[in-house]
C-alpha cells in the first residue's frame, strides 16, 4: 500500500546537507585544529614533558600542505529550517567533516567513507546525522596555484631546517654536530621528495566533499544506502533516471517515518530501501551493526567496557575511523537497556574540542586518531578512572579496582554462542573493517592477541562448518570453565527459506544478530533486578515537593536490596546502585504510577520483569546466583522477520519536479549545487499533505514522542526533568559545537566547578548519613545500616571525585593520578626547603600541632600530624604499585586518621605550587568553592572509619606497646621479665618480651586489624616477682589508633588471685582536645550499659556491693549487648570479646551473681569464686561415683561441668583464679551450657555452706529468671577469640 502521512507520523529526514570547499573564500587554515596541533607540538618542546621530548626524527617538521587541515563550510542545506528541529550550522559543519577539508592527489587512495554522528540538545533529545565523504577534482585554478605556492614555501622551510644543525633538545640529543652540513644533503633531498608531493603541472588535486542526511531517528542502514546511491548517480557514466533533486525531494518530503511496529519501503536512485521500526513492546530502535563492535574488540573487552559504562567511569574511544567510534558508542549505550547514559556523550569529538577531555565528569567520547601516534603519545588530563579503548588495535586499558560483572563467565559463554551461530568470532577479528562490510559475517579471521588475556588460537579463516565452530567454543569453554551446551549453527541456505526477505540477506542477518545479542544483555538486567519494585521508596510528599527535595531523598532501599543479593554480585551492584543512571531509572519509576504514564523503556522492562515473576512463582523474592539464560530471543527475532517479509507501507516514488528547462543537469564526477527553489519547501497543494501545515508545536510534540520512544524521555516530566538536570549541574550532555570563544570555555568550566561542589556535598552527606546509621534513621534520613561492601563503594566513589577535582584544569601531570602527582610535587618542594639541621623530619607540624590522646597521655607521646609522613607510609607499602592505588590508599589513611580535610588544606596552602600546576579556571583555584569543599570534607571527622585498616590487611604495620605500672606501689623493685601478646580481629603477634627497665617496645608485624585483647604476664623470676599493672597501651604507628587495655590487678604468686598472666580486653581511645578530656568509646559497637555506670564507682581495691535488682539488670544488659551484636549484619559487628570479658560484659555480670552473699570465712584471706567452683566439682565427682541422683540429664550436665573444670585447671598457663573463671564463662557461653551450670550450682549443697541465706544464688525465683535470660544465648553461634581459650583443649 502506498502511504501518505498520518497525523502521528513525521518525515524520515529533516535536512539534506552538502559540505565542502568554498571556492569563493579560498583556502582557510582550520585555526582550531591547527592550534591543537601546535599545542601538541609545543607540549613536546616544553620542559614539563622533558622525558618525552622527541628528537628530530621528522615528526616535528611542520606538516606538508596536503596533510594540513583547512576549513570546510556547509555549502548548502535543504530546506532552510524546520521549526521542530532548528538547523545548527556549526554543529553539523563540525561533525560532517570533523577534521576539516582534506586534499589528495591522484596517487593517494580516495575511497568514499561513510560515518554517522549525533547532536545532543540541552534537554537530552538527539538528532542523528549520516554523512558520506568522497573526493572531487579541484577545478578552481586559484585553489591549485594556492596549493602550489604553499608547497614552495614549505619546501624552502624544510630545506632550511635540514641544513641548520639542530639545537640539542635533551641529553639524548647532545651528540657532537656533524663536521659539515654537506653530509646532510643526501637524506635531505630524499626527505624533500617525500614532502614535495604536489606539482601543478604534473598532479591532479582532489578535495573532500560530504553529503549528509539529518534525521530524527537513527535508520543507519537505510541512510547509508540512500547516500551511496546518490553518490553513485554522480560518478557513474550514465546519468540517473531522474534529476538528483527528485530523489532528494522525495526523501525530504514524501518519505514518512515508519509507524512503530511497521516496515516501510521507499525508492533510492537505483534500488528499493527498506527500514523497519520496533513496536512499543520491543526493545527500542537500534540500527548499527553490533557484530562490528564484537569483531573489533572481542567479547571479553566488550564486557569490560560495558562494566565501565554502567559504573559511569570516563570512557575514551580511540580510532582512525569515525564510524567505528560511533558504532562502539551507540552499541554500548544500546546494550544498557533499560538504563541510559546520563552524562557527556560525544561519540565523535571534533579536533577543536579537545580541551573537553579535561571535563571532570563522567563522559563517553570518541577521539579520532591519525594512525601515526601510539597510545603513549596521547597525553590525557585525567586517567585515574579512565577506560581507554583503542578500537583499531583490539586493546582496552581499564581503571584500577574494576569489579567483575555478575556471572561474567556464563554471560560471556551465552554471548559467544549467539555470535558463533552467526560466524562471528568471540575473540574478535581486527581485520573485519568497514571496507569488507558486505562479507563480514561469512569469513572470520582469528586474531591472536595475548595482550588482553583474549585467547588467541591460530585457526585459519573458515566458512561456517559446524565442527570448527564447536572446537572454538570448546577452547573458550576451557578458559571459562563453563559447561558446553548443544550449539546450533545457522545454515545460511536453510535459515530463511520461509522468509521471503524484502531487504537484502546481509541486512536481515545484521538485524537478527543485533536483536539476539541485545536480548541476552537485556535479560541479565531483568534477572538481576527482577524484584526491584519492592525496594523503590515511594515519596510521602506530593510530586512538587518531591522534586524540590530530590537531592535529599532516598528513592531506593539499597541496603535491603543488597542484603538479598548473592555475595559475588555485591562489588559490582553496590557501585552500580550509586550511579546517576540508576537514580534516574528509579526516579522515572516513581513518577509514573500507571502504565499509561510510563516511558517506553520502563514499560518494556516492567513487562519483562512481570513475565519472569510469573515463571518464578515458587520463590518470588529469593535471589540465587543461578544463571538463567535468555528465553525470548525467538519471538523478538520473529517480529523482525515478519516485518521484513511483508512490507507494511510503501512511500511515494520519486517523480519529476516542476523545474525550469536546463535545471538538474550536472557534470559527471561532481556533486552539483542543487536547485534550492525546488527543495526549500515541501508539497502544499495536494490535499493529502494539508496536514503538514499543522501547527509546529503539534509536530514538535510528535517528534518528542519519537524521542520518548527512542531516547526514553517522557514528555510530561520533560520540562521538570530539564529543570532538575539544570539544578543538578548536569546540563552538559554535549559541548556547545560552536566556534569557541574564551568566554564559552570559561562558562563551561564554571558549570563544572559548580557541579563538582554539589557532587561533593551530596557524597559527604550520603556517607555521613550511612555511617551514623541508627541515629540518622530516627532523624528520617533513610537507610538503616551500611555494609562493609557499601562503605567501600562510597569511599571508592569519594576517591574518584577527588581525582576528578584534582585533574580539572591541570597543566602539568606525572603519572595517571592527578592527586598523587600534586602530592609528589608538594613532597619535593618541602623536602628541598627542609633545613638540614631541622627539627625532626621535614614537613612535620611541630609540637603545638600534636594530637592529645587521653588516658595514656603520659604513657605515650602523641603521634605528630604530618602530611609528608603519611605519604611516606604509603610509599613504603610494597603491595601498592600504581599512582592511582597510592592516592586511594593515602585518602583512606587520611580518612581513618580524621585528617583528610586538614591534609588537603595544607596541600592547597602552597599557592605557588597550585598556580604552577593548574590553569586559572581550575576548581582548585576557585577560592570560595575550594573552602566549601574542604568544609564538607571536615564533616567526616564526626565518624570513625577503618577504611585503611580493613582494606590493606596484609601490609606490615609498626605497633608501639607501653605497660603502665601502678604509681601507688612502686614497680621499681620488680625483678621478673614481662611479656605481652597482642591480638586483633585479623591475627595475633605471639609472645613478645618487654625490656623491664623501659616497659615499652615497638615491633612490626602484619596488620592485626582492630585490636581486641592483650595477654600479658611475667616469668616469676628474681627476688620480687610481684607487679601491679594499671593498663597496657598499644598504638598503630601508621593510623595513630591507640587502644587502652585496663588491668588494675596484681601479677604474682601469693598476691591477688595468684595469677602470673592476664587477658586484658581493650577499647579504642579517641584523640581529644585539651578541654575535652572525656573517655569516649568510639566504635559504636554497643550502647554503653547506661544504668550500670551509675551504680558502680570503679576503683581497683574496693569491690562494689550491688543489690539483686542491680545485678539482674547487669546480667540483662550484658546478654542484651550480645543479642544485638548478632542481629547486626556481619560486616558491622563490633568486638564480641569486649561484650564477654570487657567492662560490664557477661563475665563481670556473672561475677556479681556469684559474689552476692558470698561468705568470707577468715580475715585477711580472700576467697575466690573459683574456690567455690572447685569444691562444687569435688562434690559432683564424688556424687557421681555414689550415683546419688539417677537423673540422666543431671549426670550429663555434671559430666560437662567437671570436664571443663578439669581442663581449665590442668592448663599449662599461669592464669589466676579470676582468669580461670573468665575462661569457664566464655567456654560455657560458646557451648550453650551456662544455664545448665547455674541450675546445677543452685541445687548443690556446697552452695548452702558457702553463701548467706540472702544470696541471689539461693533465691529460687531469681535463679529461674537468670536461667531464662541465659537461655537466649542458645540461638547464637558464639566463636571465641583464640587468646581467650589458649591452652584449653576443649
Amino acid at each position: 500500500m502506498t502511504t501518505g502521512f498520518s497525523s502521528g507520523s513525521s518525515r524520515f529526514a529533516d535536512y539534506f546537507v552538502i559540505c565542502g570547499l568554498d571556492t569563493e573564500s579560498g583556502l582557510e587554515p582550520d585555526e582550531l585544529s591547527a592550534l591543537c596541533q601546535y599545542i601538541e607540538d609545543t607540549k613536546f618542546r616544553d620542559g614539563a614533558r622533558g622525558k618525552l621530548a622527541r628528537s628530530n626524527e621528522g615528526e616535528n617538521f611542520e606538516q606538508s600542505p596536503l596533510r594540513r587541515t583547512f576549513k570546510s563550510k556547509v555549502l548548502a542545506h535543504y530546506p532552510d529550517n524546520v521549526e521542530w528541529n532548528p538547523f545548527d550550522q556549526d554543529a553539523v559543519g563540525m561533525l560532517c567533516m570533523p577534521k576539516g577539508l582534506s586534499f589528495r592527489t591522484q596517487v593517494d587512495s580516495r575511497e568514499p567513507q561513510f560515518h554517522s554522528f549525533i547532536i545532543t540538545r540541552e534537554d537530552g533529545s538527539r538528532t542523528y546525522g549520516f554523512a558520506l565523504t568522497f573526493f572531487e577534482e579541484v577545478t578552481s585554478k586559484q585553489i591549485c596555484s594556492a596549493m602550489q605556492t604553499l608547497y614552495h614555501m614549505h619546501n624552502a622551510e624544510q630545506y632550511d631546517i635540514l641544513h641548520t644543525p639542530t639545537t640539542p633538545h635533551g641529553p639524548e640529543d647532545q651528540r657532537p654536530p656533524p663536521p659539515r652540513p654537506v653530509l646532510h644533503a643526501a637524506p635531505a633531498i630524499s626527505r624533500l621528495q617525500r614532502f614535495n608531493s604536489y606539482d601543478i603541472s604534473r598532479d591532479t588535486l582532489y578535495v573532500s566533499k560530504c553529503i549528509c542526511l539529518i534525521t530524527p531517528m537513527a535508520f543507519a542502514q537505510a541512510c547509508r544506502k540512500v547516500l551511496e546511491q546518490l553518490h553513485q548517480a554522480v560518478t557513474s557514466p550514465q546519468p540517473p533516471p531522474l534529476p538528483l533533486e527528485s530523489y532528494i525531494y522525495n526523501i525530504l518530503y514524501e518519505v514518512p517515518l515508519p509507524p512503530s511496529g511497521r516496515s516501510l519501503k521507499f525508492s533510492g536512485v537505483y534500488g528499493p530501501v527498506v527500514c523497519q521500526r520496533p513496536s512499543t513492546s520491543e526493545l527500542p530502535l537500534f540500527d548499527f551493526a553490533i557484530s562490528e563492535m564484537f569483531n573489533l574488540l572481542g567479547v571479553e573487552n566488550v564486557l569490560q567496557l560495558f562494566t565501565c559504562a554502567l559504573l559511569e567511569l570516563q570512557i575514551l574511544l580511540y580510532s582512525q575511523h569515525y564510524q567505528r567510534l560511533m558504532t562502539v558508542a551507540e552499541s554500548i549505550t544500546a546494550l544498557m537497556f533499560p538504563f541510559q547514559w546520563q552524562h557527556v556523550y560525544v561519540p565523535i569529538l571534533p579536533a577543536s574540542l579537545l580541551h573537553f577531555l579535561d571535563a571532570p565528569v563522567p563522559y563517553l567520547m570518541g577521539l579520532h586518531s591519525n594512525g601515526q601516534d601510539d597510545r603513549t603519545k596521547l597525553e590525557l588530563p585525567q586517567e585515574a578512572n579512565l577506560c581507554f579503548v583503542d578500537i583499531d588495535n583490539h586493546f582496552i586499558e581499564l581503571p584500577e579496582e574494576l569489579p567483575q560483572f555478575p556471572n561474567k563467565l556464563e554471560f560471556i559463554q551465552e554471548i559467544s554462542e549467539v555470535l558463533m551461530s552467526f560466524g562471528v568470532s568471540p575473540e574478535g577479528n581486527i581485520h573485519s573493517s568497514e571496507s569488507q562490510g558486505r562479507s563480514r559475517f561469512r569469513s572470520v579471521d582469528m586474531v591472536s592477541d595475548k595482550r588482553n588475556g583474549n585467547l588467541g588460537s591460530p585457526l585459519t579463516s573458515y566458512l561456517l562448518r559446524e565442527n570448527e565452530t564447536i572446537a572454538r567454543l570448546q577452547a573458550l569453554v576451557k578458559r571459562t570453565g563453563v559447561s558446553l551446551e548443544k550449539l546450533e549453527v545457522r545454515d545460511d541456505a536453510s535459515c530463511n527459506k520461509d522468509v521471503r526477505a524484502q531487504c537484502d540477506e546481509e541486512e536481515l542477518k545484521m538485524h537478527q544478530l543485533n536483536i539476539q545479542v541485545r536480548e541476552v544483555f537485556a535479560n541479565r538486567f531483568t534477572q538481576m533486578f527482577a524484584d526491584y519494585e519492592v525496594f523503590v521508596i515511594q515519596p510521602s510528599h506530593d510530586k512538587e515537593s518531591w522534586f524540590t527535595n530530590r537531592d535529599q531523598m532516598q528513592n531506593f532501599d539499597k541496603a535491603s536490596f543488597l542484603s538479598d543479593q548473592p555475595e559475588p554480585y555485591l562489588p559490582f551492584l553496590s557501585r552500580f546502585l550509586e550511579t546517576q543512571m540508576f537514580a534516574s531509572f528509579i526516579d522515572s519509576k516513581i513518577l509514573c504510577h500507571d502504565d499509561e504514564e510510563k516511558e517506553h523503556t520502563l514499560r518494556v522492562f516492567d513487562a519483562r520483569v512481570d513475565k519472569i515473576r510469573m515463571l518464578n512463582v515458587r520463590t518470588p523474592t529469593l535471589r540465587t546466583s543461578m544463571y538463567q539464560k535468555c528465553t525470548n530471543i525467538e519471538e523478538a527475532e520473529k517480529a523482525i522477520e515478519m516485518r521484513v517479509a511483508k512490507i507494511d507501507h510503501t512511500a511515494l516514488h520519486p517523480h519529476l519536479l516542476d523545474m525550469k528547462i536546463g535545471q538538474g543537469r550536472y557534470e559527471q564526477g561532481f556533486f552539483p549545487r542543487l536547485q534550492s527553489d525546488v527543495l526549500s519547501t515541501g508539497p502544499t497543494s495536494n490535499n493529502r499533505w494539508a496536514k503538514r501545515s499543522a501547527p509546529a508545536q503539534w509536530r514538535r510534540r510528535d517528534r518528542q514522542k519519537q524521542h520518548a520512544e527512542h531516547l526514553y524521555l517522557d514528555n510530561d516530566q520533560r520540562e521538570k526533568y530539564i529543570q532538575e538536570a539544570r539544578n543538578l549541574g548536569t546540563t552538559i550532555r554535549q559541548p556547545k559545537l560552536s566556534n569557541l570563544s574564551p568566554s564559552v570555555i570559561a562558562q563551561t568550566n564554571w558549570k563544572f566547578v559548580e557541579g563538582l561542589l554539589k557532587e561533593c556535598r551530596n557524597k559527604t552527606k550520603r556517607m555521613l548519613v550511612e555511617k551514623m546509621g541508627r541515629e540518622a534513621v530516627e532523624l528520617g534520613h533513610g537507610e538503616v545500616s551500611i555494609t562493609g561492601v557499601e562503605e567501600n563503594t562510597l569511599i571508592a566513589s569519594l576517591c574518584d571525585l577527588l581525582e576528578r577535582i584534582w585533574s580539572h584544569g591541570l597543566q602539568v601531570k606525572q603519572g595517571k593520578s592527578a592527586l598523587w602527582s600534586h602530592l609528589l610535587h608538594y613532597q619535593d618542594s618541602k623536602e628541598k626547603n627542609a633545613t638540614p639541621g631541622g627539627l625532626g623530619p621535614p614537613g612535620f607540624i611541630h609540637d603545638t600541632e600534636r594530637r592529645k590522646s587521653d588516658g595514656g597521655g603520659s604513657a605515650m607521646p602523641p603521634l605528630r600530624i604530618s602530611l609528608i609522613q603519611d605519604m611516606r607510609h604509603i610509599q613504603n607499602i610494597g603491595e601498592i604499585k600504581t599512582d592511582v592505588g597510592k592516592a586511594r590508599a593515602w585518602v583512606r589513611l587520611s580518612m581513618e586518621k580524621k585528617l583528610l580535610s586538614r591534609h588537603l588544606k595544607q596541600l592547597l596552602s602552597d599557592h605557588e605550587l597550585t598556580k604552577k600546576l593548574y590553569k586559572r579556571y581550575a576548581f582548585l583555584r576557585c577560592d570560595d568553592e575550594k573552602e566549601q569543599f574542604l568544609y564538607h570534607l571536615l564533616s567526616f571527622n564526626a565518624v570513625d572509619y577503618f577504611c585503611f585498616t580493613n582494606v590493606f590487611t596484609t601490609i606490615m604495620i609498626p605497633y608501639h606497646v607501653v605497660i603502665v605500672p601502678s604509681k601507688k606501689l612502686g614497680g621499681s623493685m620488680f625483678t621478673a621479665n614481662p611479656w605481652v601478646c597482642v591480638s586483633g580481629e585479623l591475627s595475633e603477634t605471639g609472645v613478645l618480651q618487654v625490656p623491664r627497665n623501659t616497659l615499652e617496645i615497638t615491633f612490626e608485624c602484619q596488620n592485626l586489624g582492630k585490636l581486641t585483647t592483650v595477654q600479658m604476664g611475667h616469668d616469676n623470676s628474681g627476688l620480687y616477682a610481684k607487679w601491679l599493672v594499671e593498663c597496657v597501651v598499644v598504638r598503630n604507628e601508621i593510623t595513630g589508633h591507640t587502644y587502652k587495655f585496663p588491668c588494675g590487678r596484681w601479677l604474682g604468686k601469693g598476691v591477688d588471685d595468684g595469677s602470673l598472666e592476664r587477658i586484658l580486653v581493650g577499647e579504642l581511645m579517641t584523640p581529644t582536645t585539651e578541654n575535652d578530656e572525656r573517655m569516649c568509646r568510639t566504635p559504636p559497637m554497643q550502647q554503653s550499659p547506661g544504668m550500670m555506670r551509675r551504680f558502680v564507682t570503679i576503683s581497683p581495691s574496693s569491690k562494689p556491693k550491688l543489690n539483686t535488682g542491680q545485678i539482674q539488670e547487669g546480667v540483662g544488659e550484658a546478654i542484651n549487648g550480645i543479642v544485638k551484636h548478632f542481629h547486626k549484619p556481619e560486616k558491622e559487628r563490633g568486638s564480641l570479646t569486649l561484650l564477654l570479658c570487657g567492662e560490664y560484659g557477661l563475665v563481670w555480670a556473672l561475677e556479681q551473681v556469684f559474689q552476692h552473699g558470698f561468705k568470707s570465712p577468715r580475715l585477711f584471706k580472700n576467697v575466690f569464686i573459683w574456690d567455690f567452683l572447685e569444691k562444687a566439682q569435688v562434690y559432683f565427682e564424688s556424687a557421681e561415683q555414689r550415683e546419688a541422683t539417677p537423673d540422666e540429664n543431671w549426670q550429663t550436665r555434671v559430666r560437662h561441668f567437671c570436664r571443663f573444670m578439669r581442663a581449665i585447671n590442668s592448663t599449662s598457663r599461669n592464669i589466676g583464679k579470676d582468669g580461670k573463671f573468665q575462661m569457664l564463662v566464655c567456654l560455657g557461653a560458646r557451648d550453650h551450657l551456662l544455664h545448665h551450670w547455674i541450675a546445677l550450682l543452685a541445687d548443690c549443697p556446697i552452695t548452702s555452706q558457702m553463701y548467706e541465706d540472702s544470696a541471689l544464688i539461693k533465691d529460687r525465683s531469681l535463679v529461674n529468671s537468670l536461667i531464662r535470660v541465659l537461655q537466649t544465648l542458645q540461638e547464637f553461634n558464639i566463636t571465641l577469640e583464640a587468646s581467650l581459650v589458649k591452652g584449653v583443649g576443649i
